[in-house]
Formats: structure tokens, C-alpha cells, sequence
């Protein structure tokens, strides 16, 4: 049975940060019932993306982009159950896993750029979301194992109440996500309203 893996990352890096400049990858696992919205999102991706393989034993190269989506999700799923394929909350998990992407990067790089926080609090956000996302790309790999053909000996029930286990994991950490950005939110903008103040004074006093 040929093997195909469904793991698209999409490369992104943390811009200018002069510690930890590992690069984090976005990984998005496509849904046969979603071909026609992923493609735009694919094709509004500033970079190329890559196919990682994670322990399978082979891996088709789509870089190049002019590739079928059609023939790698049916490939590897066509011995799954159309109950299985057409569950809704495949295309929930691939959702919540991009804005967890999309979130912390935008979070993480208003907090820099704001001058509000010191390196080594910088360092600590960087470890954070770096914990976070790898950890959502695990619900990704589970989920590759659940929905793919022969990977796993499962029922339907099973791999629903997989798929259930996983969205609920990735949903967690979404929410985990949000609430620590509001609060780092919340002090990022106290610090800036503390330094006006500052600044203010300074003026204020500022001898003629």
C-alpha cells in the first residue's frame, strides 16, 4: 500500500530575535472536504512549504507547488471511511492549530516591538509559544496517524473519539494561548502607560 504523508509545514521564523532564532514551522493538514479553501490559503502563503515525513516511510515532494490535491488526500485516505473523512472537526482541529500559528506570532512580535519587556522576558514568551506550538503539532501528527489508511487499527467510533480527544487538546491550547496573551496584554500595556507618565514628568520638570 503506498504511503503518503499529510503534514504540510509552512516555514516561519521569528524575525530579527536574537535569541532562540529557531525557525517555527506552521503545519497545516488539508481536509478532502475543504480543497477549494485551503488552496487560497496556500496560495496566499508569502513562502514555499515543505512536506516533513515523521517517522513514515516515504515522502512526495510538493515544493515545486504544481502538485494535485485531489491525489494526495484521496492517496491517503481513500480507505477511510467517508464518516471518518467528512467529520467536521478535522477541518476545526486544522483551524484552531493556524490560529494558533497566526496568534502568537502576531502576539509575540507587538511585544517586542512595543519595548515594553526586557530580553530575558522576551526570552521566557519565546519559550512559551515555542512549548505551545510544538506541542499542537503533536495533535497534527496524531491526527495524521487517526485519519490515515493502515496506520492505526481503529473502528469508526475509535477515530471519531480520537479525532474528539485531539480537537479537544487543540482547543485547550487555543484558549491557553488567548488568555495568556491578554494578559501579557494587560502588563505590556500598563509598562507603556507607566513610561508616559514617566516621560511626562520628565518634560514637566525640565528645567528651562
Amino acid at each position: 500500500m503506498k504511503k503518503i504523508i499529510l503534514i504540510f509545514m509552512l516555514m516561519a521564523a521569528f524575525a530579527g530575535i536574537s535569541y532562540g532564532q529557531s525557525q517555527e514551522v506552521q503545519q497545516l493538514l488539508l481536509n478532502v472536504e475543504k480543497l477549494s479553501q485551503m488552496k487560497n490559503i496556500l496560495s496566499d502563503m508569502k513562502k514555499g512549504y515543505e512536506v516533513v515525513s515523521k517517522g513514515y516511510n516515504s515522502v512526495k515532494n510538493i515544493a515545486q507547488g504544481n502538485f494535485s490535491l485531489h491525489e494526495v488526500f484521496l492517496d491517503a485516505m481513500m480507505l477511510v471511511s467517508p464518516e471518518v473523512k467528512k467529520y467536521r472537526r478535522i477541518a476545526d482541529i486544522i483551524t484552531y492549530q493556524s490560529d494558533i500559528v497566526s496568534e502568537y506570532k502576531s502576539a509575540f512580535n507587538r511585544f517586542r516591538s512595543g519595548g515594553n519587556f526586557t530580553i530575558s522576558e522576551l526570552d521566557y514568551l519565546s519559550k512559551v509559544y515555542s512549548q505551545l506550538f510544538n506541542q499542537s503539532l503533536d495533535n497534527l501528527d496524531q491526527l495524521v496517524m487517526v485519519i490515515t489508511a493502515n496506520k492505526l487499527r481503529m473502528s469508526d467510533d475509535e477515530r471519531l473519539q480520537a479525532i474528539d480527544r485531539i480537537f479537544a487538546d487543540t482547543e485547550d491550547k487555543l484558549m491557553f494561548l488567548r488568555s495568556f496573551n491578554q494578559k501579557t496584554s494587560i502588563l505590556n500595556l500598563q509598562r507603556a502607560r507607566e513610561k508616559a507618565d514617566i516621560s511626562g514628568l520628565q518634560q514637566f520638570y525640565k528645567p528651562n
